[in-house]
């Protein structure tokens, strides 16, 4: 940049000679400097995108695993919406000021750097004109910069809320069709979409009024350098060409200060995302891994629950001292009204959440002393409501192997009575289930979650009132699969509907946390007592 202002200065000197030859070499040199130029801004733009995007790359893949490694309440208490927001649009927006940073500001400063440099050779009072206003510039820089993070930050929360009613909205459109509530979505969109745009207006705003006050800034600095430039012309101090030298580097130096200006304001901007992101990776699990824990050996399946007491953050007490002793290969059934803690008991049992008291062994080891893997991949969960993931049945029945046999898949989905309707698909196994297994009824779905369980063959097997939302027909295909996946396993099964669990070898009634009665079920009929109470209530109506 020094170079292109001094060869202006030597430009005008042999325009005003009439030195053809001397305008004909500088101009040769100029056109293969802008070719020079051009090359290497080329590799420099390449470079830096790649860079950029690699940090952003690395930096998606951390935050990630990071949230993968939260415990349950964290989600239970986060819309997805805006985690989801947070991993895309806030970190690219952290790329954006890393590519910009190395593609444009650190080569705006240098360019600075370099032209004050010249400019105080060539004049070094004009120079000192030119930078006296450059304390004001920057205090109105910072002064609209903090401005533009407060609006930001407002900006980048309302952004987020519309993401989280558009997942909500677009995930629960069948609800939506069927109260009829197309319009009050509309209007609850666009409520949120209006205090996004009041937000970012207030941003732009903000930029809109920094530019004209750092632009008469900058003008007042350049009619100084005219005024004094003009005064030493006339007193003899300064030449014609010399002042056009300096007026370039003035010039060159407009370029550099609006970039630096623009990225700052974008740097500020960009802080509010770069917060939200770190207020993610702030959070750590309360549920993890002990740096010393051991590899949980293959179990036989002993379960000992012993003085466990749980309460969940919001304070409600789910558990109070309870002790339940399960032997290899028992099922037992866990039995009572709502809030009476039987879901607890099994979050409990793969370390979803940690009990406050007490402990919980597995064929007599502490589940807390043990990696959080080796132990979940020895307890198997047949959920009420199945999860499916986009992909193919073949990747859903083995979910969560990178690499896998089909042959042992196929052996999976006929334990499980999924083998025939899959083979109906038009892919067979390779069909795709689409978005949260929409292309498959409820029990299809749920026989592929107990394919799923058996593909893991577990000691432990969890049944979350497996066949409560299924049809007579759907129900008898998934019981005679259960029946075959609990075979030879510790079971413990959630049950709301009693005939669901006659068969079990014990039944566990739950009321306030607490164990208050437990047998077969003829023996706790016989007692008459709680059981005996819910038996009636089901079955005499």
């Amino acid at each position: 940049m020094p170079l292109l202002a001094y060869a202006l200065q030597r430009m005008a000197h042999f325009v005003g000679a009439g030195n053809l030859v001397g305008i004909s070499w500088l101009s040769g040199i100029a056109l293969v400097g802008f070719v020079g130029r051009g090359a290497c801004q080329y590799g420099q733009d390449a470079l830096m995108a790649k860079a950029s995007l690699r940090v952003v790359l690395a930096l998606r893949q951390h935050v990630f695993r990071h949230v993968q490694t939260l415990d349950l309440d964290y989600f239970a208490l986060s819309r997805t919406g805006d985690l989801s927001y947070r991993l895309t649009e806030d970190l690219d927006r952290v790329g954006e000021v890393v590519h910009k940073f190395f593609h444009q500001t650190v080569p705006d400063v240098l360019v600075l750097v370099a032209v004050l440099g010249y400019m105080l050779y060539l004049n070094a009072p004009l120079t000192a004109a030119t930078l006296a206003i450059a304390p004001l510039v920057g205090l109105a820089i910072g002064w609209f910069g903090e401005r533009l993070l407060t609006s930001s930050r407002r900006s980048q929360d309302r952004i987020a809320d519309l993401a989280s009613l558009l997942t909500e909205s677009l995930g629960g459109i069948q609800t939506v069709k069927a109260f009829a509530a197309e319009n009050y979505e509309a209007s609850r969109f666009g409520t949120f979409a209006r205090l996004n745009y009041e937000a970012r207006f207030r941003s732009e705003h903000v930029k809109s009024v920094q530019y004209p006050v750092v632009g008469f800034l900058y003008a007042l600095s350049v009619i100084i350098v005219f005024w004094l430039g003009g005064w030493q012309i006339s007193a003899g101090h300064l030449t014609g060409s010399e002042f056009v030298g300096f007026i370039a580097g003035v010039a060159l130096l407009i370029d550099p200060i609006v970039q630096l200006t623009d990225n700052f304001n974008h740097i500020r901007q960009t802080q509010a995302s770069l917060d939200r992101v770190f207020v993610l990776l702030d959070r750590h699990p309360q549920v993890q891994s002990h740096p010393q824990a051991d590899i949980l050996p293959v179990i036989q399946g002993k379960v000992e629950f012993e003085g466990v007491t749980f309460s969940y953050p919001s304070g409600a007490t789910a558990l109070q001292h309870v002790d339940l002793q399960v032997a290899p290969g028992e099922a037992i059934a866990l039995v009572g009204a709502s809030g009476a803690g039987k879901s607890t008991v099994v979050k409990l049992l793969p370390r979803f959440y940690d009990p406050q008291a007490g402990r919980i062994l597995i064929d007599g080891i502490d589940i807390r002393s043990v990696t959080l893997p080796s132990l979940r991949r020895q307890i198997g969960i047949v959920p009420q409501e199945t999860v499916l993931f986009s992909g193919t049945i073949a990747q859903n029945i083995a979910y969560g192997q990178f690499e896998f046999d089909l042959a042992e898949v196929e052996h999976a989905a006929k334990i499980a009575n999924a083998h025939d309707f899959i083979c109906a698909l038009p892919d067979g196994y390779q069909s795709s289930v689409g978005e949260r297994g929409v292309n498959l009824s409820g029990g299809q779905r749920q026989r592929l979650a107990i394919a799923r369980a058996v593909m893991l063959d577990p000691k432990i097997l969890v049944l979350d009132e497996a066949t409560s939302a299924l049809d007579a027909e759907s129900e008898a295909l998934v019981q005679e699969a259960l029946d075959r996946l609990m075979q030879g396993r510790t079971v413990f099964a959630i049950a709301h509907r009693l005939a669901t669990v006659r068969n079990v070898d014990r039944i566990v009634v739950l009321e306030q946390g607490t164990i208050v009665e437990m047998g077969s079920h003829s023996e706790l009929l016989a007692c008459q007592g709680r059981y005996a109470e819910y038996h009636a209530k089901q079955f005499m109506r």
